[in-house]
This record gives C-alpha cells, sequence and structure tokens, in this order.
C-alpha cells in the first residue's frame, strides 16, 4: 500500500484534542489489568475460523486524557524531505519508557515478522541501512526471551530512542471494517470489483531516475496512456465488462469507509464472511470528505468522527453521494485468507500495527507514541503506508475488527510526541554524517544514507 497505492488511511477525525502539557521526566507504567475484548469470532467462507485479537489497549472505552512526555526542543528544519534531513536527536531511555508487557510482547512479534524486509529494503527514510538491524532480527527470531518483562527488556537492549524532528506527532485510526454484503446483487447493492483487466501501473523511474520512486496509473486509449475512470464513472457502471466483482455492499456508504480502511469484511447472509482486502487503486487523487463537509459547515457538533460523518450521508443521500464522489479515489480489492496485509506484505495486527510515512520512518521498525490520549500511547510498529500519512511523525494506528476496534479508530484524534526505536549506534552515526556535512536537508534531499 504504497504512497500512490495504498488506501488514504486518511485517518476519520476532523477535530483534534488540544495537545496537553509537557511536564517532568519518564515515568514508568504500571502494568493494569488488561481489558478482555469480547469480540466474537467470525467464521470466513473458507471453513477456518478467525479468532478475536487478544485485548493489549482498552477499545471502545470511554477517552481517557494523558500528558505526553517532553519532546527535546530544536530548531525547526523546513522542507526536509526525509527523516535524515529533518535531524535525529537522543530520545529517552528506552528501559524507563512506560510500557506494558502485553505491548511488548506484540510489537516484538510484529517486528521479528518484518524483519525479512528490514534487511532486504532500502531504508528511504535515511536513517538505516540492511545490516544494521541484523542483531536484533537475530536475537528476536531467536525468541528475545521468554519470561515475564523479556520482551521490555529486548528492546531495551538492541534499540535506542531518536527523536526526529521536533518529535511533534499526530496520531488517527483505523480498522477492519464488517459490513452486510452478499454474492449475488441486491436491491441497492454497491459491487465490490477486483482490479479492472485493462488498469495499467506505469514506473515512471524506469524512463527518468528523477523520475524514481514515483509512479502513475491509468489505461491505454488507442495510442495513448489517459487517467483511468473516476469514482463517478465506476459508481455509474463503466466497469461492467472490464473487472470481476467480488461481492456486494449493502450499504454503498459502508463500503465506501471500507475502500479508506483498506481491507474489510462482508458478512453475508448465511453468518458466512467474505474478508477482502486492498489489491490497488485508480490512480487517482485522494479528497477527504470529512474537510469538505466541516468547510461547508455541514457537520454539527458531536458530528465530526466517522460515525458522525456515516449519518449525516444516510440523512442526506443525494447530497452526501455527490460528496463522495468528490473523492476521484477508488479502491479495487481482493479475497484474503489471513488478516490484512500492510505495505511490507505482512498480516498487521490489531492494537500494535501502524502505517506511516517510510521516508520519514523506516517500515518495520517500532515507534513509541506519547500522546495526549492514554488509549494510543505505548509501542506500536510501522507495518503500512498510506496516502495521507505524509511526514515525519504522522501515524495511523490499526485497531483491528469489531465493534471497539470501530469506535476507537473512528474517534482517534491524539497530538503529542513520537520516538523512533532504532538500532543501538544509528543517533550518532547520523549526527556524525551530519557534522560533515553528508546529509541534505532540503527538498532535494535523497536519503544519502539508505544505501547499504
Amino acid at each position: 500500500m504504497r504512497v500512490t497505492a495504498g488506501p488514504a488511511r486518511a485517518g476519520v477525525p476532523l477535530l483534534a484534542l488540544a495537545l496537553a502539557a509537557c511536564a517532568g521526566g519518564v515515568v514508568p507504567r504500571t502494568p493494569a489489568s488488561e481489558p478482555v475484548d469480547r469480540t466474537p469470532a467470525v467464521r470466513p467462507i473458507h471453513g477456518s475460523t478467525i479468532p478475536p485479537e487478544p485485548a493489549i489497549r482498552p477499545l471502545g472505552g470511554r477517552i481517557v486524557g494523558a500528558t505526553p512526555l517532553a519532546a527535546a526542543p530544536v530548531a525547526a528544519i523546513t522542507g526536509a524531505a526525509t527523516a535524515a534531513g529533518a535531524g535525529v536527536k537522543p530520545g529517552p531511555d528506552i528501559a524507563l519508557l512506560p510500557i506494558t508487557d502485553a505491548e511488548a510482547r506484540a510489537a516484538l512479534t510484529a517486528f521479528a515478522r518484518s524483519c525479512p524486509s528490514l534487511g532486504r529494503r532500502t531504508d528511504r527514510s535515511g536513517l538505516t541501512r540492511g545490516p544494521d538491524w541484523q542483531p536484533a532480527c537475530d536475537a528476536a527470531r531467536a525468541g528475545g526471551g521468554g519470561g515475564a518483562g523479556d520482551a521490555r527488556a529486548f528492546f531495551a537492549r538492541w534499540f535506542e530512542a531518536a527523536q526526529v524532528g521536533d518529535g511533534r506527532a499526530f496520531a488517527t485510526g483505523y480498522y477492519e471494517p464488517e459490513i452486510a454484503g452478499s454474492l449475488t446483487p441486491t436491491a441497492g447493492a454497491a459491487p465490490v470489483y477486483a482490479r479492472p483487466r485493462d488498469l495499467v501501473d506505469v514506473d515512471l523511474g524506469t524512463f527518468s531516475p528523477d523520475l524514481a520512486g514515483k509512479s502513475i496509473r491509468g489505461k491505454v486509449q488507442g495510442t495513448k496512456l489517459v487517467p483511468f475512470d473516476d469514482r463517478t464513472q465506476i459508481e455509474q457502471g463503466s466497469l461492467a465488462t472490464r473487472a470481476s466483482v467480488l461481492g456486494y455492499a449493502a450499504d454503498p456508504v459502508e463500503l465506501f469507509f471500507l475502500q479508506i480502511q483498506g481491507s474489510g469484511r462482508l458478512r453475508l447472509p448465511d453468518g458466512s464472511v467474505l474478508r477482502i482486502g486492498y489489491d490497488t487503486q485508480n490512480g487517482r487523487g485522494y479528497t477527504g470528505i470529512g474537510k469538505l463537509m466541516r468547510d461547508r459547515g455541514l457537520l454539527g457538533p458531536g458530528q465530526t468522527s466517522m460515525q458522525g460523518i456515516v449519518d449525516w450521508l444516510h440523512a442526506h443521500p443525494d447530497e452526501g453521494r455527490a460528496i463522495m464522489r468528490e473523492n476521484k479515489s477508488f479502491v479495487f480489492f481482493r479475497v484474503l485468507d489471513t488478516a490484512p496485509l500492510g505495505a511490507l506484505g505482512y498480516p498487521v495486527a490489531g492494537q500494535t500495527s501502524a502505517a506511516a510515512d517510510p521516508a520519514f520512518v523506516p517500515l518495520g521498525a517500532p515507534v513509541f507514541l506519547s500522546m495526549d490520549r492514554a488509549d494510543v500511547n505505548g509501542l506500536w510498529v510501522a507495518q503500512d503506508t498510506g496516502g495521507a500519512i505524509k511526514g515525519a511523525n504522522r501515524f495511523d494506528t490499526f485497531w483491528g475488527a469489531g465493534s471497539g476496534a470501530r469506535l476507537t479508530a473512528g474517534g482517534m484524534a491524539a497530538r503529542g510526541n513520537a520516538w523512533l526505536l532504532l538500532p543501538r549506534g544509528t543517533v550518532a552515526r547520523l549526527q556524525g554524517a551530519r557534522a560533515f556535512g553528508a546529509v541534505q536537508t532540503g527538498p532535494e534531499a535523497r536519503a544519502p544514507l539508505a544505501q547499504p
């Protein structure tokens, strides 16, 4: 799910909570009794049972405020295109960060799953090189320890906290929706399309080194590549003979938001489930309708969450359809036999995985969030990306499936500070390189330290 390919990952809340004042030092958090996730297991059409994800963080409950840990003061660097260009400073001692055993165990599992990619991918952030991750990955594969607290000790042993830029973070949430659907068309239902047969991907880097990392999508019309059909054309039936239909969503509004989330479940009339995941997108730019609705004064107090927006769209079907069509981006799906896959090609884990901008976060790296609401605080692993998740310290946290996940993700808008967990020695190496002028800081930065 890359920048031009993945779902929007826009984060649905429109008004963030005010940033709480930063004060004091790092106080270890005492693990409390953890809530039980009572989301029922579902029976997929493929036969096996999809168990509920274990509770790591509270889901769907009352929002509890928190005071973010203080970030180190820095002079802002404007126009940086990568984390290396934005500047990196040492963060707090990981051993003193308030990380629970449950978070650490889940993050260790997710990190170990990401290790093969960390070793072979070029890090676009400019922070790390493939071999940097090898010691931690070897230890993770060996289990990282087996007793209580060993997972926390693993991260303290192999990593150091690093602040990118000013460290100021903004976090939203996404989840795996479950919506009513069927395998045959019904009145008012919207088709869930597979990748169209005539959709063409173009890697512009193969035409010019200056365009490396950029791509476009379209369709061939005569001898020209032209933009692919937009949302309006597709909803009006332009793909009737050009794409397979995986199923039908009973509610077009719910399908619209499932496209934003990037994966989900169709609950079929017999109680079985068709699990679908992002395959590709039509190449059109993403427009967040929440901002459009807010700017036009359509949303009143209490309506700025995803649930409030959905309610408004249902109450104003004609105007709502027109607003949704202003987002020309359209997502195509494939059937999944596993949990949703992130940008690394591995399953993402609820309450553990997060989406980030790979120009500022090495994909697969652990991240510690200290925000102004307690449920999002703690350890996450960057395993996904999104078209709307851009810039330093911007994260979209994944909450899994079920009503609790929907409620938490739909209202998530947290501000505070973030620290990346990088292999030990990384910060000193980067600061040394900067002292010798090896890191560019302007828009032309090309992450010179990214090569192994």
